[in-house]
């Protein structure tokens, strides 16, 4: 019999699969005792059963793209990999339906389904970003603005629990929606709910062409005009988004069309004629767009207000900042941006930053930040009391020991 925690989980994983973690393994600095690699759904459970038995404090890890993302865990004692945990477990292409193992990275399952003249409509900057990854921060591009975010993507997913039970929730038609409500939770949870092993996504067309109008101003007001133009427009844009690379600088707005050949671009010219303001038809991407503004040494933030508030929401940033080289960028027709700061900031000035922004703002997160920021500020803000309460009271019923990621999501879960 196993008679040491790493002997368990090399019987039970083989001892290749198994080691010490080093420096490099540190989840926001916090360091694991092991490293324990999985390749799927039935090896991921076996691990979660013993760390169950050892009483493990686990977090997930897939690329590693946004493993510094949220608050550092409370502790941890196990790293479970699940990046080996790849490959298209079905293409239903007649459906517009993939699903795939969590550790498969987002451009692995587009370059599949492309064949067939399909996409996933999930835009992500970090080209190792995983499905798993992306699912489990909930984090999305351009295209959400007509496809949707990730919860609206995903139409089935399978997790592994705390007590390395299998669970699978909605299925694998887009019209099956049983279970779907339970996807939607583990959505932007941070690994704190349950281990994500393999989703089911529905797919999308791929437009024969793309065009992108851009226009760019210094003011706010005519920034929000413009993307409320657009927003209400007959185009039926794929995205609208917006650029400043610093407070007080000039704004661009940007819409991405797609259609038919030549019919795209007519409508392109139609929509560029309605905007004036010497708008341009472009055939690429700018090259900042579905980027995040922020390096991955920097600290990067997301906020969001109404898309009728966008100006009010540009100029709380610009006087937010108080003299910091703030970027934004982001959903202009949603009223989602994210805002970019330097890693030589200094922490105490990205943290009045923060508050200051908090004090303007519905909605406003760190995303990630080098440790010496979060030192100083809660990445999360603050949660409404009986928001918090039902959250917490969700974290007890999926981990009643709090062993899954503790700590790394909103109010210390």
């Amino acid at each position: 019999m196993p008679t040491t925690t790493e002997e368990a989980l090399a019987a039970a994983l083989g001892a290749e699969n198994v080691r010490e973690a080093d420096e490099s393994d540190a989840v926001g600095g916090v360091r694991p005792q092991w490293v324990a690699r999985v390749d799927g759904t039935e090896s991921a459970a076996t691990a979660m059963k013993v760390a169950a038995e050892h009483g493990l404090r686990v977090v997930p890890k897939g690329s590693g793209s946004k493993l510094d993302w949220g608050a550092a865990p409370t502790a941890v004692d196990l790293l479970l990999d699940v990046s080996a945990a790849t490959g298209i477990v079905e293409h239903a292409a007649g459906d517009l339906v993939v699903h795939a193992l969590a550790g498969t990275p987002i451009t692995e399952v587009n370059d599949t389904v492309r064949a067939a003249g399909q996409q996933l409509a999930i835009d992500q900057p970090p080209p190792t970003a995983t499905v798993g990854g992306v699912v489990a921060t909930g984090t999305s591009g351009p295209c959400r603005h007509l496809f949707g975010g990730v919860r609206d993507l995903l139409i089935g997913i399978t997790v592994v629990r705390a007590d390395g039970t299998v669970t699978t929730a909605g299925g694998k038609v887009v019209k099956n929606v049983a279970g779907y409500d339970l996807g939607k939770l583990y959505t932007g949870s941070f690994g704190t709910l349950g281990v994500i092993t393999e989703a089911v996504f529905r797919l999308h067309p791929v437009a024969a062409e793309h065009r992108w109008i851009a226009v760019t101003t210094t003011d706010p007001s005519t920034a929000g005009d413009l993307a409320d133009a657009i927003r209400h427009s007959q185009a039926v844009p794929t995205a609208i988004e917006l650029d400043r690379a610093e407070p007080g600088g000039p704004i661009t707005v940007c819409a991405q069309l797609e259609g038919r050949p030549a019919a795209t671009h007519d409508r392109a010219s139609e929509l560029a004629a309605t905007l004036g303001r010497e708008a341009e038809v472009l055939e690429q991407a700018p090259a900042w767009w579905g980027r995040y503004p922020f390096e991955p040494a920097g600290t990067g933030l997301r906020v969001a207000a109404e898309p009728a508030k966008l100006p009010y929401l540009l100029t709380a940033v610009r006087e937010a900042a108080d003299g910091l080289a703030v970027s934004i960028r982001g959903a202009a027709g949603l009223g989602v941006l994210h805002a970019g700061l330097p890693g030589d900031s200094a922490p105490g000035a990205v943290a009045e930053f923060v508050t200051a922004l908090r004090a303007r703002c519905e909605y406003a997160v760190v995303e990630r930040a080098p440790r010496a920021v979060l030192a100083e500020i809660d990445p999360w803000g603050p949660v409404a009391p009986g928001l918090l309460t039902l959250m917490r009271r969700t974290k007890d019923q999926f981990d009643p020991d709090h062993r899954l990621a503790p700590g790394r999501f909103v109010g210390g879960i």
